[in-house]
């Protein structure tokens, strides 16, 4: 997963105006039209549908305050290894296909995400209410059982519609806090769940290592204030155990995958692998943050021995998300792709299937893994979109990635603004060799302190080398960095 989490300990109103109008650039709408609205309120007052399992005792782990609730998980042991229970958010099953609430989820594609606030996917009456897992409430659901041997691969999985139940809503400070406690946590969660919880994020992680894969613990990026009255950058680490929720995200996700193979439609998620360009350039920004990387180590081993709650960790693998670029989806039907479509990272064929909530595509990919899973025709609905899938969740993610970008830029220039000429050392991470008007280059400098990644404007810039520079515009209103070498 490789969405920035970004925050402010503070609202500062220097932010609201720069992203208003960057809200406006990208054509990002901030509500629903009336008939969309009142389309969500008829979804939410549908019967929920499936087979009656509330008897299990599921739990939701997220950030706190979360409310749009995709997954919820159940444990337990299963011979010698253990039995995966994941449900997800039925959203699909309520909203009405060809209604003006569907045309705009379509439209949007994405929940978009920036500091400290979200454009949701959905009304936020399905979203944060009718079709969230919240505790307590009845909710359809996706419900996949996933079965593990005693070494964490899957030995069988299935995909059923039911009606289930969450008896709680954790957080990942509380699960991980039971972890380092060696403690359960407190009823209604089952006994023994946070135990399961470790010893399957473990097993898959291993997993992952052997089949060359590698996930990003990434960091959230915060603005604080700082003594003096102004602003200051910080990264907030990952705990362990939101690396172990994230390991059974993947694991539905290549579930998914193989089973779309198998039915001959679906559609992937796809990542060619990372070009040496970019892993140079990464080697040169863990130069910038003194992080010794040797030579001989490849890059995923690297990243596993990071730790996010180091703050120089955590700049290095929020610059990591680099190594992502080109991700994409391929649809198919009437049989799957011949050869092999491994993602990049995951070093796995996968599938998004497990954020209904917050993502389009994720809808019809269940859908498919369900007709398959009970032997039953794919729906002609999702059929029929899912050519189109691809372009338009290639535009949402755009959309949605330079908005993240576009708040990044404007809270690094927040941190520097006032800053002006004053000096730097940094690191030249990269340059552009295209003739520039007025003769010179242009390349990426990357600080040590603050963590920052800007532009840098001069002649002959030494790539990779450390240097010292100036800075010449701090503009949070233009999302402007800039610097030149002193």
């Amino acid at each position: 997963m490789t969405q920035r989490h970004l925050g402010v300990a503070v609202a500062p109103n220097d932010l609201l105006e720069p992203l208003r109008a960057l809200r406006e650039e990208l054509e990002i709408p901030e509500g629903f039209s009336a008939q969309a609205e009142a389309d969500a309120e008829a979804a939410a007052g549908r019967p929920q549908p499936g087979q009656d399992l509330t008897g299990i005792p599921f739990v939701t782990i997220d950030p706190p305050g979360s409310m749009d609730l995709d997954q919820a998980v159940h444990l337990e042991a299963h011979g010698t290894g253990v039995r995966v229970r994941y449900a997800i958010a039925a959203v699909g099953r309520i909203v009405q296909p060809g209604s003006a609430l569907d045309a705009e989820i379509h439209a949007r594609g994405v929940t978009v995400y920036g500091p400290g606030h979200s454009f949701p996917l959905h009304p936020r009456v399905l979203s944060a209410d009718a079709a969230s897992l919240l505790p307590g409430a009845v909710r359809a659901a996706y419900l996949w059982t996933i079965d593990l041997d005693d070494a964490g691969a899957p030995v069988r999985a299935s995909v059923e519609l039911a009606r289930v139940r969450s008896v709680a809503r954790l957080t990942y400070s509380e699960v991980q806090g039971a972890l380092d406690a060696g403690a359960d946590l407190p009823a209604p969660v089952p006994a023994g769940f946070a135990a399961l919880f470790e010893r399957v994020g473990r097993l898959r992680q291993e997993v992952e290592r052997e089949r060359g894969g590698v996930s990003l613990d990434i960091p959230e990026q915060i603005v604080e204030r700082d003594d003096s009255g102004g602003y200051r950058l910080d990264f907030r680490g990952t705990a362990p155990a939101e690396g172990y929720n994230a390991q059974i995200s993947l694991l539905t996700g290549m579930e998914a995958a193989r089973l779309m193979r198998e039915a001959g439609i679906g559609v992937f998620r796809t990542l060619p692998d990372a070009q040496d360009r970019d892993v140079k350039r990464l080697r040169r920004c863990a130069r910038a943050l003194e992080l010794r990387w040797p030579q001989a180590m490849e890059y995923p081993d690297f990243v596993r021995s990071l730790d996010s709650s180091q703050p120089t960790h955590a700049a290095f693998l929020d610059q990591a998300t680099s190594l992502f670029r080109g991700a994409g989806y391929e649809a198919f039907d009437g049989g799957a792709p011949d050869a092999p479509m491994p993602h990049g990272a995951i070093a796995s064929e996968y599938a998004h299937v497990t954020a209904p909530l917050r993502r389009l595509v994720d809808r019809f990919g269940l859908e498919i893994c369900l007709a398959h899973s009970q032997g039953s025709e794919v729906p002609e609905h999702v059929r029929t979109a899912l050519p189109a899938l691809p372009e338009a969740m290639a535009e949402a993610t755009r959309r949605a990635n330079a908005y993240e970008r576009g708040a990044v830029d404007v809270m690094e220039a927040l941190v520097l603004q006032g800053r002006e000429g004053h000096e730097f050392a940094a690191v030249v991470v990269d340059v552009d060799d295209r003739p520039r008007k007025g003769g010179g280059q242009r390349g990426t400098v990357m600080l040590e302190n603050p963590a920052v990644e800007a532009y840098v404007y001069g002649e002959d810039l030494p790539i990779g080398e450390e240097v010292r520079v100036r800075l010449l515009e701090a503009n949070p209103a233009s999302r402007t960095v800039r610097f030149e070498l002193a």
